[in-house]
Parts: structure tokens; C-alpha cells; sequence
């Protein structure tokens, strides 16, 4: 620590003795010590710790109104416990009952009364000092936990990134635009928040409910884009595509994977338990459940090379009288609820704007290497 750096420290002096706190002050300021500023009333101290932000705090310890030892207590309510502020106490009484209660208290260092000048400015030269080291080393702290985070963000954008080419290629073949998983994504995700759901989730629910289908990668084209009905044995082929979404999702470390592989699997699920695994109710997780939903109303509401779209207030009444039935009647609600807001109308422009797409920069990309 240069002498320039070192003599622009601020020091603040609190002792009840006029005399003490003028022949201190006069010490400093010869000594080249700018900044330094004393009072002799204790009770003073918070409001000019606030005021003056001292780097170093000269304290007497036998004061009246307000002693050291509760302004030692008072301060640190205003400093955190990771920063390291020197308070260099002023004492007559250096017996070891005061010097352990004044350690206990926040205090640095001691000065015995009456003062040794020389001794006075080189332990306020190697509190500044410590003081400096250990704000150089928060900064450096901060400055490589900024790059841990950048890196990371780095590394989940472009793990968000193969996610999201992963699901533009399970239904590349039946959905031209590559948007069915954004739309499914986004509308699970509202739905979650609709039901109250922790923001987390939410967020965890938009980026796996992309990956529903992801399983149809293994479904042939002759039944995927079949225009007419399934046999029974090319329907049976169908619904393996929940099974092997599920193979490629499981096993993974990452609670986003673990959620996706949860969704292929569970989202043909109905209420009524008579879904592709027979599962019912509440033994449906939710985000299955709710992917459901989102699924069914995108499907219904866009065309696909086998079949035309129909109008959104059509497929309202659909999923409405589904109720209780095919959906779970506490996310038809939240539907309900999100159509009455005029949510559902603004569906489709929100994604071509890119919301719910690996560029999104409101999605918490933390997510996506977060392991439970």
C-alpha cells in the first residue's frame, strides 16, 4: 500500500477528552493523513460511522452516556460480518478481563493512555494495511465468483442450446415451423405460476416440457405422418414414443433432465386413468399433468400435415368439457383462468419473439447445470 493510498484513508476519532482528540487529529493530519475527523460524544459515533464511513475507528473505552464497549456492539450492526473493519482501542486499563472483552466486542488493537506517538501511527499504518489486503482480497473474490457465474451461464446457454436442437429435431418431421416445444413450454410454464407454483419449478417446468416429445425421434414416418387412423399395432408403436423419451432423458444427474424424462413419460397420462401407462389422478406427476394440457391445446389450435387446426375458442370448450376427465380439474382452472386474461391470444407472438427459446435471457440459465 503506496503512502498516496494510505493517507487517503478515512480515521475517525471518538473519545470523550478534548485534549485527546485534538493532539490525535493533529498527529494524523502531520502525518499526512487527509481525511480524519474526531468527536467527543459517544452517542454521535453511528450516525458519523454512517456519515464519514471511517476505514479505521479510534475508540475510547471510559466514556459517559455511551461507552466503547456499546458502541463496539452498535457497529456491528452496521458492518457485515465478512468485512474486516479495524477499530484500534484507546485505554488506560489494558488489564486481560478488558482486552479479551474488547476482542469479544470487534476491537483490533490496543493504545495505552498516555499515548506513544510513534507506536500510535505504526499500528494505525498496519491496521489500514490489513484493511487494505482484506478489501483487495473481496474484490478478488468478487471478481472470480463473477467469472464462475459468467462461465456457467456460458456453459448452460449452451447446454439449453442442445436441448432445445434436440426437441426441434423430435418434431422436425411433423411440425415444419419447430416451434410446437417452445409454444408447449411456454404455456406449461404459465400454467405452473397460475397454479402458484415456486418460481423455480416454473422455470424447471418451461425448459422440460420442450423435451415431451422427444421420444417420437424413434417413432417411424410411415405412422407418425400416417393422414388416416392407427392400426391397434401401429398405435401400440405410437405410445412407445413416451418409453423412449423417457430412456433418452433418465439417468441423468441434472434435476432439469430428471423433470424432462418425467414429463415424456407421464404426459399421455389422463386423469380418469385411462392414459398409455393407466396412471390416474394425483399419482400423475404435475408437470405431466400439466404438459398434458399445454400439449393438447397447441395440438389442437395449430395444423400438422395430418390434420387442420381449429379456432382457440374451440379447443377452450374441448379441454373445458374434458374436465375431471382427460385433465386434471385444477389445471383446466388455471387454464380457464389464463384464457380469461387474454394469456392464450398472446401465445404464438410471444414465441416468435423469441420467448421460451435458449436465447430468452429471462430464463435462468443456472438451471440447466444445476444438479439437486
Amino acid at each position: 500500500m503506496d503512502p498516496d493510498q494510505l493517507h487517503d484513508c478515512r480515521i475517525l476519532v471518538v473519545d470523550d477528552e478534548p485534549s485527546n482528540v485534538s493532539a490525535l487529529l493533529r498527529l494524523l493530519g502531520r502525518s499526512g493523513y487527509g481525511f480524519v475527523h474526531g468527536i467527543t460524544d459517544p452517542r454521535q459515533a453511528l450516525r458519523e460511522m454512517e456519515d464519514f464511513a471511517p476505514d479505521l475507528l479510534l475508540l475510547d473505552l471510559r466514556m459517559p452516556h455511551m461507552d466503547g464497549f456499546q458502541v463496539l456492539d452498535a457497529i456491528r450492526t452496521l458492518t457485515p460480518e465478512t468485512e474486516y473493519f479495524p477499530v484500534l482501542v484507546l485505554t488506560g486499563d489494558l488489564s486481560p478481563e478488558v482486552r479479551e472483552q474488547a476482542l469479544s466486542a470487534g476491537a483490533r488493537d490496543f493504545i495505552t493512555k498516555p499515548f506513544d506517538l510513534t507506536e500510535v501511527l505504526l499500528r494505525i499504518k498496519n491496521l489500514l494495511e490489513t484493511r487494505a489486503l482484506h478489501l483487495a482480497l473481496r474484490d478478488t473474490n468478487r471478481h472470480l465468483e463473477d467469472r464462475v457465474r459468467e462461465r456457467t451461464r456460458e456453459l448452460a446457454s449452451a447446454q439449453l442450446e442442445i436441448l432445445a436442437r434436440l426437441a426441434r429435431a423430435a418434431e422436425y418431421r411433423d411440425d415444419l415451423t419447430g416451434r410446437h416445444a417452445q409454444r408447449v413450454g411456454l404455456l406449461s410454464s404459465l400454467l405452473m405460476a397460475e397454479l402458484g407454483r415456486p418460481e423455480d419449478e416454473v422455470q424447471l417446468v418451461r425448459w422440460a416440457a420442450t423435451l415431451h416429445d422427444v421420444g417420437k425421434i424413434g417413432i417411424p414416418d410411415a405412422i407418425l405422418l400416417k393422414p388416416g387412423p392407427l392400426t391397434p399395432e401401429e398405435y401400440t408403436l405410437m405410445k412407445s414414443h413416451v418409453q423412449i423419451g423417457e430412456k433418452i432423458l433418465s439417468g441423468s444427474r441434472f434435476s432439469l433432465m430428471r423433470m424432462a424424462g418425467e414429463i415424456a413419460r407421464t404426459h399421455h397420462e389422463r386423469w380418469d386413468g385411462n392414459g398409455y401407462q393407466a396412471l390416474a389422478g394425483e399419482d400423475i406427476p404435475l408437470p405431466g399433468r400439466v404438459v398434458a394440457l399445454a400439449d393438447a391445446y397447441d395440438s389442437l389450435t395449430h395444423s400438422r400435415p395430418y390434420k387442420e387446426a381449429i379456432a382457440s375458442p374451440d379447443a377452450v370448450g374441448l379441454i373445458a368439457k374434458d374436465r375431471g376427465r382427460h385433465f386434471d380439474p385444477a389445471v383446466v382452472d388455471a387454464f380457464l383462468s389464463l384464457r380469461d386474461q387474454g394469456v392464450l391470444e398472446t401465445l404464438d407472438a410471444r414465441v416468435r419473439q423469441g420467448e421460451g427459446s435458449e436465447s430468452d435471457p429471462s430464463v435462468p440459465l443456472e438451471l440447466a447445470v444445476s444438479s439437486p
